[in-house]
């Protein structure tokens, strides 16, 4: 594991002991107040637009519905982050996972519900998934056959987004997008031949 996975891996777990504490035991199993979900920092469209608390885009990102849900998540930044930081770098892997936050948040904030309570790191992490293909297709032949590898998880992902209730289909592609463009525009070919890897990313 990579340094900057350590450290937001370890950042989401401790925002999650900290919900616990303010909303309750039952968040463990996916239960709790949705009062308490929104006093520790849920990202809500009205809050943002009436009451200017943009703030809620970033912490929103760090908390997470249940232990299951922190859980997914946190697996499927480890498996796709390690790769972006090897090939991209540290800053810059940090860069685009923070540019895939904020896109995302701001989907959600721009054409959401307004009275929609939404928690997760899953659109940072559908932005790192974006910079994969980025890369690839910024790669070269090895590139391509990251592009193509990767398709199918996309198509899965994107199923999955748009079928399942409860995710945050908004959220998932503005962090997708987010982290498409912004990988585009800072990364270089990398030095070392890269060979393609698939990753199962279903959060």
């Amino acid at each position: 594991m990579n340094g900057s996975d350590l450290l937001l891996i370890v950042a989401n777990v401790l925002a999650f002991g900290y919900e616990i504490a303010r909303v309750g035991e039952d968040l463990i199993i996916g239960g709790g107040s949705l009062v308490g979900l929104m006093d520790a920092g849920a990202l809500i469209p009205s809050l943002v637009w009436n009451q200017h608390e943009y703030w809620r885009i970033v912490t929103s990102a760090f908390l997470h519905g249940s232990a299951m849900h922190l859980a997914v998540n946190m697996y499927s930044l480890w498996a796709i982050g390690r790769f972006v930081e090897i090939a991209a770098g540290t800053p810059r892997m940090v860069t685009i996972y923070v540019a895939s936050l904020l896109t995302a948040g701001f989907a959600i904030v721009q054409f959401g519900y307004a009275f929609t309570v939404t928690v997760g790191a899953s659109g940072a992490i559908f932005g790192l998934l974006g910079a994969l293909f980025a890369i690839g297709l910024k790669s070269g032949s090895a590139g391509m056959e990251l592009v193509r590898a990767n398709i199918g998880v996309l198509v899965i992902n994107l199923i999955i987004t748009f079928t399942i209730p409860g995710i945050s289909a908004l959220g998932h592609i503005g962090g997708l997008v987010g982290g498409f463009v912004v990988t585009w525009l800072i990364f270089a070919r990398p030095p070392v031949t890269m060979a393609p890897v698939a990753y199962d990313n279903r959060s």
